[in-house]
């Protein structure tokens, strides 16, 4: 049986990074995309269709990541989808396909690194351990992450 799992997309944040860092002190970012697609319909009418999508970037390329992109900048993410479920605070089962990033390329012409903010002078955001399957998920991506 044969199976092959890789994403290419292209497309703008539609907000900043979120960095945060798991309880080993491993940084992960998540990044919103909004992937746009324009076509014609049978009667030649144009239409335009939007996707979004969330892309999970680690270790030093999250931190590049926080560093200088923003809302609106335009990438392009090369990596694989990935599941996760979980039980939220009130028991419900959660899940949710994620673009695993594996490389991230910025787009367009360089910028300067985004301005310094009170708040992103603040300590980082440390992950709060979730419910187990939420803490395997994320060793389980830390260890391949340090994979040679």
């Amino acid at each position: 049986m044969a199976s092959y799992n890789k994403v290419l997309l292209m497309g703008n944040l539609t907000k900043d990074p979120e960095l945060r860092y798991t309880p080993q002190g491993t940084a992960v970012a998540n990044l919103r995309l909004a992937v746009n697609r324009k076509y014609r319909t049978k009667d030649q009418e144009l239409k335009e269709e939007v996707c979004f999508i969330t892309a999970v970037v680690w270790s030093k390329q999250a931190e590049t990541c926080n560093q200088y992109l923003h809302k609106g900048s335009s990438l392009f993410v090369e990596g694989r989808l990935q599941s996760r479920s979980w039980e939220d605070n009130t028991g419900a089962k959660r899940s949710v396909i994620e673009v695993r990033a594996e490389r991230v390329q910025f787009m367009g012409s360089p910028g300067q690194a985004k301005p310094l903010s009170p708040a992103s002078l603040a300590q980082p955001e440390v992950l709060a351990e979730e419910p187990s399957s939420e803490s395997t998920w994320l060793a389980e991506s830390e260890d391949e992450t340090h994979e040679g």
